[in-house]
């Protein structure tokens, strides 16, 4: 089983949030972890975002940082392709998805195609959440 995570359901991996212990909960029942290339730029926008608003939480974000990049290596990380990209121009169409949200579920399904596993759609985006199911991903988090 692969779980897919989007940038909001990784940052949850390094930072404590509401939901964090359920998605270190799912990582334990999955043999991969996938993920977008541009789920790096994403998480390190919403590190410094967190830096910016929590002066205090600057070794925490720091510790986030490292142990993310320490980790990245380790998961499966789908390039944006052309081909990619042109279905991400789909699903924001078909789903009526943001640009980057719409790159995250193109991403997620080039991965369950080409690796032909049962996945997981982890993400705490009603709307994406309800794309990835559509397109037969297992969906933790309905909400």
């Amino acid at each position: 089983m692969i779980l897919y995570c989007d940038t909001s359901a990784l940052i949850k991996l390094y930072i404590n949030e509401q939901d964090s212990s359920v998605v270190h909960d799912l990582l334990q029942k999955v043999e991969t972890v996938a993920t977008s290339r541009i789920s790096w730029a994403e998480a390190h926008a919403a590190l410094a975002r967190r830096a910016r608003e929590d002066a205090g939480a600057e070794d925490q974000i720091e510790a986030a940082r490292q142990a993310l990049q320490d980790d990245w290596t380790d998961f499966l990380v789908a390039d944006v392709t052309q081909s990619v990209v042109e279905i991400a121009g789909e699903f924001a169409d078909t789903f009526a998805l943001r640009g980057y949200d719409s790159v995250q579920l193109a991403t997620a399904r080039f991965i369950q195609q080409e690796t032909e596993l049962p996945m997981q759609f982890a993400c705490f985006d009603k709307r994406l959440n309800r794309a990835a199911l559509l397109l037969g991903m297992e969906v933790p988090f309905l909400g």
